[in-house]
């Protein structure tokens, strides 16, 4: 009834797409035009109100995820698991592959500048981005060259308030310190700063690439992610290995790392909408 012919038509369809107004005034407008704006709003805030509902839903999902990992990791810390596994690597004559070159030489001193590396290329992309990174807007890429270094700074900030020593420091592996774990509020004589595990944030510090790449490229988030955690798990067994660690030190700076990167993610998003 509203169209008059195919010129009229076109129009019609056109005002469609027009961003509508958030308050029709009825005695200014045709009731044509009225139908046509009501059509727009109604369109505009479902997809709006889907969008909000979406993220929190999956927001929640991760946080429920987030909280098992957290008791898991609790439920380890009360076993004597971590001890069991350094001496599987270790004994009283300390840990034979301490100063293995390809552990120290490779995948200490060599992670640590490829992940420098990496952080400064993430830096870069914000204004020349290259690959994946071009899917990303510019804000995105911002957040993911923040978030990088945040978890690399946090977690040695979290290392030098510790009072935890190193396994190679403790009496069960030819040290001198008796063993104290790590939540303990009392020191064990030794020079600390070993929880959590400083060098497997070298890999767990990508892990914002997740959280970036999840509502534009699941797949590449996906790959991300896995990516991000092999790496920092290898650095962390290297470390394991040396008698640097123990595996809970490496598994709490996984976590440390995913909530920093939840938590920069979640307050990024906000800063958007606002």
């Amino acid at each position: 009834a509203f169209i008059d012919g195919p010129v009229s038509a076109v129009a019609w369809f056109a005002s469609i797409t027009r961003r509508c107004t958030p308050a029709i005034a009825p005695h200014a407008l045709h009731s044509r035009d009225a139908l046509q704006r009501q059509l727009c709003c109604s369109s505009v805030a479902r997809c709006r109100i889907a969008a909000m509902a979406a993220a929190p839903r999956s927001d929640r999902s991760l946080l429920f995820i987030t909280g098992l990992v957290l008791a898991g990791l609790m439920l380890l810390d009360a076993t004597s698991l971590d001890v069991a596994l350094a001496r599987a690597m270790g004994g009283a004559e300390g840990f034979p592959l301490r100063d293995h070159w390809f552990l120290t030489q490779v995948l200490h001193t060599g992670g640590r500048r490829a992940a420098w590396v990496l952080s400064a290329g993430l830096a870069l992309a914000v204004l020349w981005p290259v690959g994946p990174l071009r899917q990303l807007n510019w804000q995105s890429r911002v957040q993911l060259a923040v978030t990088t270094p945040l978890v690399s700074l946090s977690v040695s900030a979290l290392k030098w308030l510790s009072l935890t020593s190193c396994p190679w420091d403790l009496k069960l592996f030819g040290g001198w310190l008796p063993y104290v774990p790590h939540w303990s509020a009392v020191a064990d004589g030794g020079g600390g700063h070993c929880f959590p595990a400083g060098h497997a944030s070298a890999g767990f510090a990508f892990i914002g690439g997740y959280f970036v790449f999840r509502n534009v490229a699941p797949r590449t988030a996906r790959i991300w992610l896995q990516a991000s955690l092999a790496s920092g798990l290898l650095l962390g067994l290297a470390q394991q290995l040396r008698g640097a660690h123990f595996m809970s030190h490496t598994l709490w700076t996984a976590l440390v790392a995913w909530c920093i990167a939840f938590a920069v993610d979640t307050a990024w998003q906000h800063w958007k909408r606002e």
